[in-house]
């Protein structure tokens, strides 16, 4: 018999033995690791090569869709097949990109790293709520291929519209089927990322201590959980009214149309941050690290997050000024109140950037680009807070304008955020002319593109119209619009080239190429399967800065290579040199 001194092994042994047992992946490879994984990196992965695809659809019918206003009496697509263009384009771009993008990809791959976790707290519901999304993504776009098409009451559904009676076939139902999967699909990642932050955190990662970026997914993981199954309900009795007489919806039953846009609107409006808040986040992680200074007044960038979701619950309404059924003066102070929170970031931002050293890189201009997109479609929206002037613009090609110049807003910082955290997801550098050329081919298409729909809003153009007869000032206006359109498209394909250039002729990242602030930054680009080896100590919410120009190689006390302070003279120099 062996004698416990003969079992024992070495510290140094039992070390080896726990890498050795970290190092392994029990998991398959190629294909059959991308379909069946739970690693939340390759999930992360999934979702943005996935929405990024589905971006790149809904870019192609919008580019039909300006072709076809191009010009006056113009006859490209049908009718019927130009409502499915612009129903389709929304909801892609809404349903299936900007949101999965932020919240299934960036999210999944980048919160857990963020808080020092090894992976989200429920890996295989994380893998379910992909599939979600994949599956009701591919039935919303089989409806172009069933009898009838697909579906073509606008990308809100509004009632009666959306009734079997006025979109029949199952290309309406389709689209119904998949808004209900994934929304569930975001109801389980919401679930997943408040567990994740709330437990997994690293020791001394106080809440006040979290990246912005982490805390902007909390909230918007809460919004989720209160919109998403209002939404859902709403979908539910669409469906009923379609297929088994409820007439919940419509008048000749005893219905009532506007509950539809009252329930829609309700989650519309949460929506509307759901989709902005991360790439709110996205900024705050650039622009502090392209300036090389820290953020300015964290804790008001926090409680603007915290207001902004707040209020984003109380201005459902203000879509539904022109029903007559709405309380205005109630509605339009709440519009204007939640501009008070997101002005307050912008002053962060600025500040943050004032007399600070900037590196324009790629990732700068996108978040720059941003700033600029988003302060014009966001005043544009405080025009349609005035009920007055909603009463005029709410049926122009201004609220069109201004609701796609927020949303190209957001796109830029997308592409900013894939470009920043690229180098961490492949160990690979983008290229920087190439990236820069992307950059302005789509910030100058942008502008081109919404600044004369704005103007042609202004001289009374309808949204939802087919074409439009000539001779009535349209004509150039559009045509411009469309020239604008295609120059985003041209940015869009650099981009893909430079993906492309970026993977077949790679230039190693290193593990920091940015100087960055915060925990993704610490651990190899790409990183490991459990993500960290060891973590720095969290002293504020730069833990990674902390380590490179404070305390020096420090480390959590318990994990290899750790290395505490030596003295309270050590740490009073830490903490004030992170302050």
């Amino acid at each position: 018999m062996t004698t416990l001194e003969e079992k024992a092994l070495t510290s140094q042994e039992v070390s080896a033995e726990l890498t050795d047992v970290k190092s392994r992946h029990f998991e398959p490879s190629g294909l059959l690791n991308w379909l069946t994984s739970t690693d939340h990196k390759m999930i992360g992965k999934s979702y943005l090569i996935t929405s990024f695809m589905f971006m790149l659809l809904g870019g192609a019918l919008a580019l039909v869709i300006r072709l076809q206003l191009a010009s006056p009496n113009n006859s490209l697509v049908t009718l019927h097949q130009y409502n499915e263009l612009f129903t389709m384009h929304g909801s892609i771009m809404i349903y299936l990109f900007v949101g999965p993008f932020a919240f299934g990809g960036l999210a999944n791959y980048i919160v857990p790293l963020q808080v020092g976790a090894p992976d989200m707290a429920f890996p295989r519901l994380n893998l379910l709520s992909y599939w979600l999304y994949l599956s009701g993504g591919l039935i919303m776009v089989l409806g172009f291929f069933v009898t009838g098409g697909a579906a073509d009451f606008g990308w809100v559904a509004y009632a009666p519209l959306s009734n079997a009676v006025n979109s029949p076939g199952a290309g309406p139902d389709m689209w119904i089927v998949a808004l209900l999967l994934t929304g569930f699909s975001a109801i389980f990642t919401g679930v997943n990322i408040i567990a994740t932050v709330f437990y997994l955190r690293a020791p001394g990662l106080t809440m006040f201590r979290l990246p912005i970026f982490t805390w902007n997914m909390v909230v918007v993981a809460i919004l989720i959980l209160i919109a998403f199954p209002v939404l859902t309900s709403a979908l539910v009795m669409l469906y009923a009214d379609r297929h088994f007489g409820t007439h919940i919806f419509e008048v000749q039953g005893g219905g009532v149309p506007v509950l539809w846009q009252n329930l829609f609107w309700f989650f519309g409006h949460p929506e509307v941050y759901i989709l902005a808040l991360p790439f709110f986040g996205v900024v705050t992680e650039i622009i502090p690290v392209f300036s090389r200074k820290p953020l300015f007044g964290y804790k008001g960038m926090l409680f603007a997050t915290l207001a902004i979701a707040a209020l984003s619950t109380g201005v459902w309404a203000h879509h539904m000024f022109t029903t007559g059924v709405v309380l205005l003066p109630f509605f339009s102070l709440m519009t204007y109140l939640i501009s008070v929170p997101t002005g307050v970031k912008f002053f962060n931002w600025i500040a943050t950037m004032w007399r600070g050293h900037i590196r324009f890189d790629t990732p700068m201009l996108y978040a720059v680009g941003f700033l600029i997109t988003f302060l014009g479609g966001g005043l544009s929206g405080m025009l349609l807070a005035a009920p007055p002037l909603d009463f005029f613009e709410h049926d122009t090609y201004f609220v069109v304008a201004h609701f796609h110049n927020v949303v190209m807003a957001l796109f830029l910082a997308a592409v900013g955020a894939l470009v920043y955290w690229y180098p961490k997801m492949t160990g690979r550098m983008m290229r920087e002319g190439i990236g820069k050329i992307s950059f302005w081919f789509m910030f100058i298409g942008a502008n081109v593109t919404f600044i004369p729909q704005y103007i042609l809003g202004l001289r009374g153009m309808p949204r939802r119209i087919v074409t439009y007869p000539p001779g009535i000032g349209w004509h150039f206006l559009n045509e411009l619009s469309t020239i604008g359109s295609f120059m985003i498209a041209v940015g869009a394909l650099f981009l893909v080239i430079n993906f492309w250039v970026s993977w077949r002729k790679p230039i190693p990242a290193g593990n920091d190429p940015w100087d960055g602030h915060t925990l993704e930054w610490y651990t190899t680009s790409p990183p490991p399967h459990h993500n960290f080896d060891r973590l720095p100590i969290v002293r504020s919410e730069r833990p990674v800065w902390d380590v490179k120009y404070g305390l020096e190689g420090a480390a959590i006390p318990g994990h290899s290579n750790s290395n505490p302070p030596s003295s309270v003279k050590d740490k009073d120099h830490a903490d004030n040199a992170a302050g």
